[in-house]
């Protein structure tokens, strides 16, 4: 499992990509499909189109990481269906979830949406803050 003692959030690519893509093709499909920076020090998913390989694009603060995955049997779930081919927000628990090929990603947010201390001593939803 990718490794980090910080709070990091993971966003889904919301379809399939050629995963023959490096370092600099994931970088520009952060930027263009996602609408992130890829050097924010978030963890960027994708998958192929038969949901069989994944990969996941971090920046650690000294350089682009690309982690990489393949299913020996079964595939990854299908997670652009279930946010109507949106952007998908996860969790680092979600994400270990996704790469051990948990099909119930695919049906069902299984994290609830994470709080951040407002301005007022108030909780905010982090959705809203950081959009």
């Amino acid at each position: 499992m990718i490794g980090s003692t910080r709070n990091l959030l993971v966003w889904a690519c919301p379809g399939p990509v050629d995963l023959r893509n490096g370092f600099d093709g994931l970088s520009a499909l952060v930027a263009g499909k996602i609408g992130r920076d890829p050097l924010s020090g978030d963890c960027y998913l994708f998958t192929n189109r038969t949901r069989t390989r994944a990969k996941v694009l971090l920046w650690d603060g000294t350089g682009l990481c690309i982690y990489q995955k393949r299913l020996e049997e079964g595939r990854f779930a299908c997670l652009w269906k279930r946010e109507h081919g949106g952007v998908v927000e996860l969790t680092m628990s979600e994400l270990a979830l996704f790469l051990e090929g948990s099909c119930a990603m695919e049906r069902v947010k299984l994290s609830p949406t994470r709080f951040v201390m407002g301005a007022r001593g108030s909780f905010a939803r982090s959705r809203a803050a950081r959009s």
